[in-house]
């Protein structure tokens, strides 16, 4: 505690005093005494310090999320339009959602409902799939089924099989994976031969290194408009999201 109250104090003390040191020529002693009255300003005015580490930490916050903004921005037309990510809601809304997600992710389950329930109630946003296996072999291959689902019906059973993985309890079996594809009425020959299809890996691929290149490292993580969200985030702060992105555009 004692090493903390004095990094603190020293972090206070130049935060206050480096603004006068720096736009001034002062002798040594004067620079000594500038220094000795910021400490004992502060010594009576602890609350400032912890105003101090505030800012420091509101910048800090600031510069992240700026940074995370340019690596949208570098790579929007991966996470928007790579021609093969499943997409839902309104194709032409005016903010879209991408969601990296794990089939065997408690984080991801939690908020799936959540995920569907903000989609269903907004009729401008558009929903975007980034089947991101990072949790074992079997999420892996429930990853790979789900972009083989694709090919079936132009797509049209990929939300339900999406449900039907999200909702399995514990680490999804091989055997669970296509008696989930069989209950939503995939054809389950054909899903596995689809995918041995070489882009199913190739796909997979190119979600990794755009995951790399945003520096995402966990599922959950969104994209909402041009805002990074790494984690499980609640239903209301997603809104919130989706509401700062329309009126920052106007």
């Amino acid at each position: 505690m004692l090493r903390t109250l004095i990094g603190a104090l020293a972090l206070g003390a130049s935060l206050l005093a480096a603004p006068l040191l720096a736009q001034t020529e002062m002798p040594p002693e004067e620079r000594a005494l500038l220094r000795s009255e910021v400490r004992r300003y502060l010594l009576e005015h602890p609350e400032i310090i912890m105003e101090a580490i505030q800012v420091l930490e509101d910048r800090r916050r600031e510069a992240e999320t700026m940074a995370d903004r340019d690596l949208v921005t570098r790579n929007l037309e991966a996470l928007h339009a790579d021609g093969f990510s499943f997409v839902a809601g309104n194709p032409e809304g005016d903010v879209t959602v991408v969601e990296f997600l794990d089939y065997n992710c408690g984080f991801c389950k939690r908020a799936h409902d959540e995920v569907r329930q903000l989609i269903e109630t907004d009729p401008g946003l558009r929903y975007v799939v980034k089947e991101f296996p990072i949790l074992g072999p079997s999420s892996r291959l429930a990853a790979q089924a789900a972009l083989a689902a694709t090919y079936q019906d132009e797509g049209r059973r990929y939300l339900a099989y999406n449900d039907a993985l999200m909702s399995h309890q514990g680490q999804l079996s091989e055997r669970a994976v296509f008696d989930y594809a069989d209950d939503v009425g995939l054809h389950v020959r054909q899903l596995r031969r689809d995918m041995e299809r070489p882009e199913i890996e190739e796909r997979l691929g190119r979600t990794q290194g755009l995951a790399r290149a945003l520096r995402i490292e966990g599922t959950p993580s969104f994209v909402i408009g041009g805002q990074l969200v790494r984690g499980y985030v609640p239903l209301d702060r997603m809104r919130e999201a989706v509401a700062r992105e329309r009126a920052e555009r106007g």
